[in-house]
């Protein structure tokens, strides 16, 4: 267990060092320069260039790219990734005080994704061809065919501006305190929406997993020795699929990330997701280049855990 886990963690730096140089030869390579989206024509009538000289040579953007590069990298290694174009603050620092919004949002609708997945998808299983199964199955393709924006403002329309039940944007009320409850209120809209896009792949993963495992052999003989079909269900089947869902599981965290910046720039979360766009707005190439970064380590580390919870879903996994 050790060794795999010490060789996966090495491929995986290796996988980390070329997807920041590949990150940052491709943000430098974009269209645009940061530099004149921080002059106004005014100010570049009246030696806006000497402006932008100065300033490219003060961020050192005139030097060649792999010298831009290795000055970066060598900053990277003590944890400075440099400093935001536009706040001028430390890009950790920046990323850091957007994480926990970002987290809160995408933690709390992958919860929702795997409970619906999880009970939709096994009662669908349970009553194949019926009713239930077919209305399940409308659901969840609904949940992947229709975009996440527009389900977002749709709900917004409904649950804020018809009802009025719920707020609309924010992560709290101005003015209100910010309580629990009242992020509570705020957060059931756009983490529902995030989680219900999530939860129509794993449950018809769910389903098509469980009926196979259902008419395997092994749950066939635990029925005929007595087994209520709970027990088959929940004790025999389930466990053996969870394997592939896993799999799917450890993919889609990553791509929460993408789903968050659509629902965070609709419901206006002040998470990672509105902080990069306006970061690519801006050309800030530091901020987006940590974002980056936080996206690729967040799937290398969810590589690694698919990995060992196959283990833990199936004993007869063995990690060499």
């Amino acid at each position: 267990m050790l060794a795999f886990v010490f060789r996966r963690l090495l491929v995986n730096v290796l996988v980390f060092f070329a997807v920041s140089v590949g990150v940052f030869v491709l943000v430098r390579a974009a269209p645009g320069d940061p530099i004149r989206v921080m002059v106004d024509p005014v100010q570049m009538q009246t030696g806006g260039e000497e402006f932008i000289a100065r300033k490219r040579a003060e961020l050192g953007l005139d030097d060649p790219l792999p010298v831009q590069y290795a000055a970066w990298f060598k900053r990277a290694l003590t944890g400075d990734l440099g400093t935001s174009y536009v706040s001028h603050r430390p890009v950790t620092e920046v990323l850091t005080e957007r994480l926990g919004p970002t987290v809160l949002l995408m933690g709390t609708a992958l919860l929702t994704a795997v409970v619906l997945g999880l009970l939709v998808g096994t009662v669908a299983a349970v009553r194949r061809n019926s009713a239930v199964d077919y209305g399940a199955t409308v659901l969840s393709l609904a949940t992947i065919s229709v975009p996440s924006f527009f389900l977002g403002i749709a709900a917004i329309y409904l649950f804020s501006l018809t009802l009025g039940v719920l707020p609309s944007a924010g992560m709290s009320t101005p003015g209100g305190g910010g309580g629990s409850s009242d992020i509570l209120r705020h957060l059931i809209l756009p983490a529902g929406i995030l989680g219900l896009s999530l939860a129509g792949p794993l449950t018809r993963y769910v389903r098509s997993g469980l009926i196979g495992e259902l008419g395997a052999d092994y749950a066939r003989t635990a029925e005929a020795k007595g087994a209520t079909p709970r027990r088959v269900v929940v004790r025999h089947a389930l466990r053996n699929a969870l394997i592939p869902l896993i799999t799917v599981l450890m993919i889609y965290i990553p791509q929460l990330f993408g789903g968050a910046v659509i629902v965070e720039q609709v419901f206006a979360w002040p998470g990672m997701g509105q902080l990069v766009v306006s970061s690519i707005a801006q050309l800030d190439y530091p901020v987006i280049v940590g974002f980056a970064l936080y996206i690729s380590l967040l799937v290398l580390v969810c590589n690694l855990a698919a990995d060992l919870l196959y283990a833990v879903a199936d004993p007869r996994v063995s990690l060499r």
